[in-house]
């Protein structure tokens, strides 16, 4: 006791490095809660560490960190989460940020230049985390004994390189050009495998590629370990400050002995820790008194191998026992063994991501699992002892937690006189189904062990097995879980039961050596065969064929990103990395858990006020107006005033001095309700039905229909009537969640920061809510961390609740809001209800479609009064012959849907295919029979869309429609399928092709443009640069409009424009960034401006010319400002009658492979051509079209966003959300930007619609197992093929329309045809 008493009395300081630089940290200097990343955040200035969830889920605060073991003389390098590492813990480290890895001052790594050039960041949140994720796979790879590769590369291979961004979440590039960027890299990449980038033509050979690139220097890029760090004693710090306490014992005894000292201290909270990153699914709500970090006491660090097997300390990573199991100089073991060890470690490396992996403990996880009822693959694959494991999660390397996991173990032996192998013991264990524990199924162990199996002994079996492994109630996906644990079982013992013949010759009963090769290899074909087409890499060769033009230089070319550079540094500066002013504070918002009630009064859990705490804003507090939003949809509260309308409604704002102790204040309000005399809340569009709960939509953006629906009706061979659809919710998982920053200002004035869309509205809304002139308000937007529409709108509550509290407390405020509020409060996508009617010949052609629509807009207008206009221009890409709709926007009490990429076009896509599906499935005709006869002819498009179809030579969808089935070899791959589905029992694929027609609306937009004394040129836009590119096609526009007047050319002119942040009292009318087409109406508006300064320096220029022959930019503009020629212009850009609408082209082609037995689809392939007219810059519209594809992929097939009963939003964060990843998009990716020379055309969300061709694929999958299905069943289902595929097409949905009795009724079919 007295050694623990003596640590607390020592002052011990804290040693790490950070870039090389010295930290050493006192005990009162550091809270041990503190994590990594809120220390680098307010106390260095490494800002590249981005808070994207705060669960070690995304990637985004991805450090690389270093340790030194002085024994060995050998440094440990591995990635981290820093939201989740606790600073006290990194005594003696080093840790390296994307600033380390290279920056603008001390020059670029070539890991980020090869990120720009290959066009791999877009809003650029995500991508320093990506960075440092390949810097360590780079640094790793140095340090293995592989051969030396060629010049230029790293040891690193691919597959290596892919894995190393496996659990690097983005959302706006789809992906595929950061793996080329990674695998640039790999000394095994073949260079035709890298797609589209600024380096190279298409063409060149491999060594003129190479010298192209950033030259990699493998000697000169390696990490050195700090010297100063060697010195420092490498033992855990022992810290103490204001009652609080952190303990790094260094053996079983000190450990002991603090937990005794713990336990006399009454009331005392403890926390004991090693990697902390249990912190990111269990969330901590408050501060422990004492921390006591395991990682230094030697006997739980160990690893000992024996001939009896592999002992690990409970505090040895998970990474590193995967390291240890895979050892292949593990000689002192058997065969059996080897095999077991290697299984073990390939399914833990499917456990969370890597960097979770590097720090999070093998007994943290078993204790989850025991104490808390995690659902835990290790504590599942280690209960038999396993021999082979299973699991079925959302993605396929892991950072997902699994459906079902299970792993067994079987002894067998054959006998040539019997007619399958006999199970001598058998280990049957299940976990993750909402069990409390992982489970033995003894009960099917004792049925199966000393029985030879049959196909009727499995049948029992399994049969035994679904009264065994049953999910209590209440829980999600309860069905599909037994279905798998079914699927497992029948997958682990099928290949056991055959007959003699088919055994390899040379066994005999008990030579489980050879019987352990055999079922090996057989085990190893069933699962090739049972879990689909193998890649030795995640993604295969993709092809991205561009048409760049050079009429216009630089307009046309694929200019790289304007930022990206910084943006791979983490130097480009989003508006929390914004240094906080003196005396900052910080919000959070208190919302409500009711979807509708009375407020009667909001108090905290603690007597005492919470740690931090300031003040409690409230709707009383508001100055002005409780606004929260107003525009011309209509207005939105920023509090309740009496009611809370909704289940996340905002009620109150709470203000303290860390955002943290904000969060854990807002934790701990508690709120009061009063129901009585209420109306129930109105939570679905049927009861808003009922009760008449309706938004009026203006009649003039309500759309017309089109043609007559009776008289078409009349002229169908056959009908559907009343068949009924529904479409849920998608959230935006922008990268950067909601973010402002407001600072009082003199005169009564207001500075606010907002990561926004919509700069002037908030503009407008603050000086409403604060009472306050319009010009008192200066709102600036820089760049976005990601919008997608969500941070339009939605943004703008978030910036005017942080303005009324700085109005009120006179001190800056600001807020970064927490993944999981973000995601309760933003609203997303619009849900729907969908009741057609629909009439067609016998051909397949569609004569008349009527559609009942019910859009559930939650509890205010934000954008919805204009969703029915957007859905019906995307429902009229194909010729329905009549269009008819009845559309209602429903009040509910839920949260305000907003505008997310493709708003109602998005859900029409969808609509329109299902119909097309359900003609042809009553038709009994090929689907793609069915699509091509209802797109329309030139004539039928001018009936549907009218003033905006354009001249019959822009209509270039059927030219479009034929070339895509051309380069896909669709027809040629569909006949290929129908084959593979003859021959795979198991795995089923499908193809599906599908156009796209939206019809896009042009905006007036500003801009600026101001040349500077020597020649630079700065440019403002009313545009915001979200990572769509529109500041590099401004750029471009800008050095092409100006380059008319400069001597020389256009191009030079590039790297002197400077496009700068919006600013609301600098520039006006700015209005919102939205739609695709502001890019566009932004480059026009800055042509206006050039096409004025141009005018004013021609006479200077013609005549400067005749005097001195040859003229220079910079002299020019020099002479210019000498005579005080105007060289600053505004210019407000309005589309003409003709030109404010028109209609964007595109198809796709997507295949898929689905696992019958999990539900699992694989993307096999995509191939994409979109028509951009005149690409402005083709690089930016093929990361755009990408990107939106590889979200719409999200939608259609994995991203669900439940509620519970009240409305509340239950997937908050990464653990539940689930946005596609590397590992999830398409294997091969093909895409081609068509350059029909029709003006610039937006590539930012029509393509997002074509992935409803991932869907439409899957379901033609699931028909051929249906089909499968139905020829197993003794009576004919006519249901078979009449079925409809919810949205998203999740696994258990998937598993669902394929049956999820399929195996038992294989089995009972197998059985009576013997």
């Amino acid at each position: 006791m007295g050694e623990v008493a003596a640590a607390e009395e020592r002052k011990q300081s804290l040693v790490l490095a950070i870039n090389g630089e010295r930290f050493q940290l006192s005990e009162s200097d550091v809270h041990p809660s503190i994590t990594l990343l809120e220390f680098l955040r307010s106390r260095t200035p490494f800002k590249s560490v981005k808070l994207g969830c705060g669960e070690g889920g995304c990637g985004a605060c991805i450090v690389l960190l270093s340790k030194y073991d002085p024994v060995l003389d050998q440094v440990k390098d591995s990635t981290v989460s820093s939201c989740l590492t606790l600073v006290c813990s990194l005594n003696g480290c080093s840790i390296t940020t994307a600033e380390g890895v290279g920056n603008s001052k001390d020059g670029f790594h070539p890991i980020q230049e090869r990120f720009v050039g290959f066009h791999a960041s877009q809003c650029g949140f995500c991508t320093p985390g990506m960075c440092v994720s390949v810097f360590s796979a780079l640094v790793n790879a140095e340090k293995s004994n592989r051969p030396e590769p060629r010049p230029g590369f790293s040891k690193l291979t691919v597959t290596e390189a892919e894995k190393a961004i496996a659990g690097n979440l983005c959302r706006c590039t789809g992906y595929r050009p950061i793996a080329d960027a990674c695998k640039s890299f790999a000394a095994d990449v073949d260079m035709e495998d890298l797609g589209y980038n600024s380096f190279w033509k298409k063409g060149e050979r491999d060594e003129e590629k190479m010298s192209r690139l950033p030259a990699y220097n493998r000697h000169s890029s390696n990490l050195q370990f700090p010297e100063f760090l060697k010195k420092e004693i490498k033992a855990g710090a022992d810290l103490a400050s204001k009652g609080y306490h952190w303990y790094s014992p260094s053996s079983i005894e000190k450990l002991q002995s603090i937990l005794q000292k713990n336990e006399a201290d009454d009331g005392t909270s403890m926390k004991i820790v090693v990697g902390n990153t249990g912190a990111g699914y269990y969330k901590e709500l408050e501060h422990y008194d004492t921390y006591i970090d395991l990682k230094h006491i030697p006997e739980l660090s160990i690893v000992v191998k024996d001939q009896t097997g592999i002992e690990m300390g409970a505090a040895v990573t998970i990474s590193k026992a995967i390291e240890v199991l895979k050892q292949e100089n593990v000689n002192d073991f058997s065969l059996e063994s080897k095999t077991v060890f290697k299984k073990i470690a390939d399914h833990m490396e499917k456990i969370a991501s890597g960097f979770v992996r590097n720090s999070g403990s093998v007994g943290g996880n078993l204790m989850m699992a025991q104490r808390k009822q995690f659902p835990s693959d290790i504590a599942t694959i280690l209960l038999p002892l396993l021999f082979e494991t299973y699991r079925a999660a959302p993605r396929p390397l892991g950072n997902a937690l699994p459906y079902l996991n299970a792993a067994f173990l079987a002894e067998v032996s054959f006998n040539r006189n019997s007619t399958g192998a006999r199970l001598n013991t058998c280990r049957l264990s299940f976990g993750a189904y909402a069990s409390k524990h992982p489970i033995r199924a003894r009960n099917v162990e004792e049925f199966l062990i000393g029985k030879v199996l049959s196909v009727g002994l499995l049948y029992e079996a399994i049969k035994l097995l679904e009264t065994t492994v049953i999910p209590k109630d209440g829980i999600s996906h309860s069905a599909y879980k037994s279905s798998l644990a079914v699927g497992f079982l029948f997958e682990f013992l099928s290949p056991l039961v055959n007959t003699p013949d088919q055994i390899s010759g040379g066994l005999c009963s008990g030579d489980n050596s050879s019987m352990l090769r055999d079922y090996n290899s057989k085990i190893k074909d069933n699962n090739d065969k049972l879990n689909g087409t193998k890649f030795p890499t995640l993604l295969s060769s993709s092809k991205q064929n561009i048409q760049s033009s050079n009429d216009y230089p630089p307009v046309g070319q694929p200019v790289t990103k304007v930022g990206a550079s910084i943006q791979a540094s983490g130097e480009a500066v989003f508006v929390d990395d914004i240094p906080a002013p003196g005396n900052c504070l910080y919000g959070a918002f208190v919302y409500s858990t009711e979807p509708l009630a009375r407020v009667k009064s909001i108090t905290f859990k603690s007597r005492s006020p919470p740690v931090g705490f300031n003040a409690l804003i409230s709707v009383k507090d508001i100055p002005g107006k409780n606004l929260g939003c107003t525009s011309v949809f209509g207005e939105e509260p920023l509090y309740a005033d009496e009611f809370a309308q909704f289940a996340g409604d905002r009620i109150a704002f709470v203000v303290a001095d860390t955002q943290k102790h904000a969060d854990l204040a807002a934790n701990l309000a508690v709120v009061d309700y009063d129901k009585e005399n209420l109306n129930p809340p109105i939570l679905s569009v049927e009861e808003a039905v009922e009760r008449g709960s309706f938004l009026q939509v203006p009649p003039f953006v309500f759309p017309e229909q089109v043609g007559d629906f009776s008289k078409g009706m009349a002229e169908a061979d056959r009908q559907i009537l009343s068949a009924e659809i529904k479409l849920g919710s998608q959230y935006y998982f922008y990268m950067e969640t909601q973010t402002a920053l407001a600072m009082p200002d003199e005169d009564n004035s207001m500075v606010v920061y907002s990561s926004n869309q919509c700069p002037q509205i908030a503009q407008e809304t603050i000086a409403q809510c604060l009472g306050l002139p319009v010009s008192n308000i200066r709102v600036i937007t820089r760049r976005l961390g990601g919008g997608f529409g969500g941070k339009s709108i939605r943004a703008v509550s978030v910036a005017t609740a942080c303005a009324v509290a700085a109005y009120k407390l006179q001190r800056p405020v600001r807020m970064y809001v927490n993944r999981k509020t973000d995601m309760i409060m933003a609203g997303g996508r619009h849900p729907m209800k969908i009741t057609y009617s629909v009439g067609f010949k016998e051909s397949g052609k569609i004569t008349a479609l009527k559609l009942d629509i019910l859009i559930d807009s939650g509890a205010f207008p934000d954008v919805s009064i204009v969703i029915p206009g957007a859905i019906v221009g995307s429902l009229k890409k194909y010729d329905w012959g009549a269009l008819n709709f009845d559309i209602k926007v429903c009040k509910t009490n839920r949260p305000s849907r907003s505008a997310m990429r493709g708003p109602g076009e998005v859900q029409a896509a969808f609509i329109a295919e299902a119909i097309i599906e359900h003609v042809a499935s009553t038709l009994s005709v090929e689907v793609d029979t069915v699509r091509s006869i209802n797109l329309h002819t030139y004539n039928s498009l001018g009936f549907f869309f009218k003033s905006a179809a354009g001249e019959p030579l822009e209509y270039t969808l059927p030219a479009i429609w034929d070339q895509l089935a051309t380069s896909s070899s669709f027809h040629q791959r569909a006949e290929m399928i129908q084959e593979f589905n003859r021959s795979n029992k198991w795995r089923k694929r499908g193809i599906s092709r599908v156009p796209v027609i939206q019809e896009v609306t042009v905006r007036p937009t500003p801009a600026k443009v101001s040349i500077l004394s020597d020649g630079s040129i700065v440019v403002e836009v009313g545009g915001v640069d979200m990572g769509q590119g529109l500041w590099t096609k401004v750029k471009q526009v800008a050095a092409y409009g100006l380059g008319l007047i400069k001597p020389g050319g256009t191009e030079e002119l590039l790297e002197k424009v400077r496009v700068i942040q919006s600013d609301t009292l600098s520039l006006i009318q700015g209005g919102f960034t939205g739609g695709s087409t502001t890019s566009e109406s932004s480059c026009e508006a800055v042509r206006l401006c050039c096409n004025v300064l141009v005018e004013r320096l021609t006479a200077l220029k013609e005549k400067l010319m005749e005097e001195i022959g040859t003229l220079e930019w910079e002299a020019l503009i020099l002479q210019a400002y000498q005579i005080s020629v105007n060289l600053s212009t505004n210019s407000l850009f309005i589309p003409d009658s003709t030109s404010v609408q028109y209609l964007n082209y595109g198809a796709a082609v997507s295949e898929v492979e689905v696992n019958l037995l999990t539900g699992e689809t694989t993307i096999l392939r995509s191939d994409i051509i979109y028509d951009c007219g005149q690409s402005l810059n083709p690089a930016v519209d093929l990361g755009q079209i990408e990107g939106a594809y590889v979200q719409g992929i999200g939608f259609f097939m994995f991203e669900e966003y439940p509620t519970n009963s009240n409305g509340l939003v239950t997937a908050n964060g990464t653990w539940s959300y689930k946005i596609p990843t590397l590992d999830t998009i398409p294997r091969q990716f093909n895409v081609e930007i068509l350059n029909s020379g029709h003006h610039q055309k937006p590539s930012g969300e029509p393509p997002l619609t074509l992935a409803v061709s991932v869907h439409c694929a899957t379901r033609a999958a699931i028909l051929e197992a249906r089909r499968q299905l139905g020829s197993w069943n003794s009576e004919d289902d006519p249901n078979s093929t009449a079925f409809q595929l919810e949205v998203p097409a999740v696994m258990p949905v998937v598993k669902e329309r394929c049956g999820l009795d399929s195996v038992e009724k294989f089995l009972q079919w197998t059985m009576g045809t013997k």
